[in-house]
């Protein structure tokens, strides 16, 4: 007698989610934002900080680096740690998974394509990410469109230490971000806090370097000429020096100035250019003439921290004041 036994093939079976299986709304936000919040926060700060650095320097690509980095960390905690682990850090954290309505994994392409589709849960007046509250799956716009579905997941125990590892990530972002905001005060509020200080300088020494450098008496020329040289900078010396051997070559008088007033156009730490009304008098009793001018002088911090005359412009040449008497 022989048995014949039929072979039967085991088909899979679908096990359809339950209701009891899908994550609810808070969890998916809390997962959401564990997974793109950190990154997207070191992106916009490193951004608004490459705005205040100067543009091409080392800080700059510094930024641009560390935003390339973080979008590509993102994206590979997004899409490619799913698949190959089969979580990403902030679903791991809330234990949910991102699967498919017959339960199978969404795959790299298919999370890519639904992140893309979120366009369109924004896009919708952020209606999209709210429908999960009233769909009887829970599902965005994004996953319906890409027929998914946010399930919940055993705890795995290679997911035990998620929690130290979702803290590093977080602590990490902050990092980043104080440290971005620490660049850019260095950048903007200690350079506009430096150019203050040069404002305050200017506003003190100014008046009194160019005083100074166009005052002389012909019986002390040598020393007044050299004097006011050591307040110019190599730049203009030369021009300075040159002005000089005129007087020299001519009928040297005395030369008086003092500034009535003065106001600062520009500052920067190192760099000043300031405008200044001098009055002043020409020769000596009885031919002395009162005269006024209006200069605009560049100013300029040499390596000793000391302000130097670096262009100095006549806008309004010496003439007496008044009717000229």
């Amino acid at each position: 007698m022989t048995v014949v036994v039929e072979e039967i093939q085991a088909t899979p079976v679908i096990q359809k989610s339950s209701q009891n299986s899908l994550a609810p709304w808070h969890i998916r936000i809390g997962a959401f934002a564990v997974d793109v919040l950190p990154g997207m926060a070191v992106a916009i700060t490193m951004a608004l900080v490459s705005l205040t650095v100067p543009a091409r320097g080392v800080w700059w690509w510094l930024c641009i680096s560390v935003i390339g980095v973080t979008i590509l960390l993102i994206l590979v905690n997004r899409l490619l740690l799913p698949t190959t682990l089969g979580w990403s850090l902030g679903r791991a954290l809330c234990g949910i998974a991102v699967l498919r309505r017959d339960g199978a994994a969404a795959g790299a392409w298919g999370l890519l394509l639904r992140d893309l589709a979120h366009l369109l849960d924004t896009a919708s007046v952020m209606v999209g990410w709210l429908w999960p509250l009233w769909d009887p799956r829970h599902r965005t716009f994004a996953d319906i469109l890409l027929r998914t579905e946010v399930q919940r997941i055993e705890p795995d125990e290679r997911l035990r230490n998620i929690r130290r590892w979702t803290a590093v990530a977080v602590l990490t972002a902050a990092a980043l971000c104080l440290g971005g905001a620490a660049v850019s005060y260095a950048a903007v509020y200690s350079r506009d806090r430096a150019s203050d200080e040069t404002r305050a300088q200017i506003a003190a020494q100014g008046p009194k370097i160019v005083a100074q450098m166009l005052t002389y008496d012909p019986k002390s020329l040598r020393d007044d000429f050299a004097r006011a040289q050591s307040l110019a900078t190599d730049k203009y010396r030369g021009q300075l020096k040159a002005q000089q051997d005129v007087v020299k070559k001519g009928n040297p008088v005395i030369n008086e100035y003092w500034v009535t007033d003065g106001s600062i156009q520009s500052a920067t730490p190192d760099r000043a250019t300031m405008l200044l009304f001098m009055q002043g008098r020409r020769g000596a009793a009885p031919g002395e003439r009162y005269i006024s001018a209006t200069v605009r002088v560049s100013f300029v911090k040499d390596g000793n921290n000391h302000w130097r005359v670096d262009d100095l412009t006549v806008l309004t040449k010496p003439k007496p004041p008044g009717n000229g008497k």
